[in-house]
């Protein structure tokens, strides 16, 4: 599963940066590269989210597709500009490896915003394991029991 579109680099960056950052001619945006920079993205985000989440996700997550699209953002710019790439793009992708780091170490939970999970919202008082992808919720009155 990709977490990002090219669709989403281009609100991310301009169309024109874009094309720049992607094709050697220049003169249009070469989705090769781009695709490229987006698994790559996908790739290593999936490397720290496994063993914490079950993959592939069947959801989509509003943070994840904001982390993919900075690190995509940074292999484009690192594969034109080699030493060059600009503070700002570094930065980004800096924060979005910390931001990996702490969904991994679980400091950082990924919010769900489709109604799929309705059913399992926790309310006051209940408290969750995150043994598994869909935490089973255990309330006051189930832990009271053991």
């Amino acid at each position: 599963m990709d977490y990002c579109t090219i669709t989403d680099i281009e609100t991310h960056i301009s169309t024109a940066a874009l094309t720049q950052l992607t094709s050697d001619e220049g003169n249009e945006i070469d989705l090769v590269v781009a695709e490229e920079a987006i698994i790559y993205a996908s790739t290593l985000i999936n490397g720290y989210l496994r063993g914490r989440y079950e993959l592939p996700l069947n959801t989509r997550f509003p943070l994840l597709r904001i982390i993919a699209m900075d690190i995509a953002v940074y292999r484009l710019y690192s594969r034109r500009m080699r030493t060059d790439v600009p503070e700002i793009i570094s930065q980004q992708y800096n924060d979005a490896i910390k931001m990996l780091q702490n969904i991994q170490k679980g400091v950082i939970t990924l919010e769900v915003l489709s109604e799929e999970l309705t059913a399992n919202k926790i309310k006051a008082g209940d408290y969750k394991t995150n043994k598994q992808y869909l935490d089973r919720i255990f309330s006051k009155t189930k832990l009271n029991e053991y």
